[in-house]
């Protein structure tokens, strides 16, 4: 289990790389739930998501010879954007696999920040690859099965709980009693669920995820990983499986993982431009459906935080899924 102290060390880390994003009140939101809403903005976030924590905390603790064969990973989009910006900035060579329905976004700033982008058929293909180039010498920046990685995602809970209690550690009114954070592989909800339990242990950490992309929730309801069919237009979110590294975080920290349909999530992006004034990705607008199950199940004086995850999303794409799923 990952713990504060390598929370911290990453923080220390990657300070001066990444860009310490704002936590802020949320007036739009609350008056759309109904209920105080402060949200972490990790879509200002260098590469446009929280993923550059984690590659910048990884790429920085290579070694010479691993720098010098260069690295590689596999992604629905977000991960393959930050690393490949973030090994850019830092001269190491990079390699990105794909599937072929990640965003066209994706593929276009990896290959525009210098990296060798593969494609395949599927997400199941793009982790074969990834494994293939990592046995013939690239080294790996897994998008969660990694500590350092899962460290890194962890520095932005570490900021959202210093941001939402006063400067002297004592909890103020602003800080929420439930905060909720999307789910893919599950290295960001570990990582902030671990920041909460050592500095606001009272807080209740839920992550969300999506129809089609549901290995947490799955793994949770296993006891154990277990690969799952991938049918989610959320690319971002769509892990064939979660990893015993953030199983064993979720299980322990987590109070649920809530599924919400793809559609709703597709709606959360629109509320989010609409009431929240931020331009987010589907893999951030589940978590206003989402909100809502927690207010109903929770009750009483429920104050949420929202992790909004990543803002990757082109125009055209969320007026599609919109047309497509007969929302306005």
């Amino acid at each position: 289990m990952i713990g504060i102290r390598e929370i911290e060390d990453a923080a220390e880390r990657i300070a001066g790389h990444v860009v310490r994003t704002p936590t802020v009140p949320a007036p739009g939101l609350s008056g759309l739930l109904g209920v105080p809403v402060v949200a972490k903005l990790e879509l200002l976030q260098r590469t446009g998501s929280f993923k550059a924590r984690g590659a910048t905390a990884k790429l920085l603790s290579l070694d010479g010879d691993a720098r010098a064969a260069g690295v590689v990973a596999v992604s629905g989009g977000n991960h393959a954007i930050s690393v490949a910006v973030m090994a850019e900035a830092l001269g190491v060579a990079a390699t990105v696999v794909m599937p072929k329905a990640a965003p066209a976004y994706a593929v276009e700033t990896a290959e525009a920040a210098g990296a060798v982008v593969r494609l395949t058929d599927t997400m199941d293909g793009a982790f074969d690859l990834m494994a293939r180039l990592q046995a013939e010498g690239a080294t790996l920046v897994h998008p969660f099965d990694d500590p350092v990685v899962l460290a890194g995602q962890g520095t932005a809970g570490l900021e959202f709980a210093e941001d939402v209690a006063a400067t002297d550690g004592v909890p103020t009114d602003g800080v929420p009693t439930d905060v909720l954070v999307s789910v893919g592989g599950g290295a960001l909800i570990s990582g902030v669920a671990a920041a909460f339990r050592a500095r606001l242990p009272g807080v209740r950490i839920w992550g969300v995820e999506t129809e089609g992309a549901e290995a947490m929730s799955r793994a949770l309801a296993a006891g154990g990983p277990r690969p799952v069919e991938l049918s989610s237009i959320v690319t971002t979110l769509s892990a064939p499986t979660v990893s015993e590294l953030t199983y064993a975080h979720v299980s322990a920290l987590v109070e649920d993982v809530l599924v919400v349909p793809d559609r709703e999530a597709v709606q959360g992006t629109l509320d989010l431009a609409r009431h929240g004034k931020v331009w987010a990705e589907p893999a951030a607008g589940c978590l206003l459906p989402a909100a809502r199950r927690v207010r109903e199940r929770v009750g009483g004086d429920v104050r949420l935080g929202l992790v909004l995850c990543g803002g990757n999303a082109a125009p055209g794409d969320v007026f599609a899924w919109s047309e497509r799923f007969g929302l306005r």
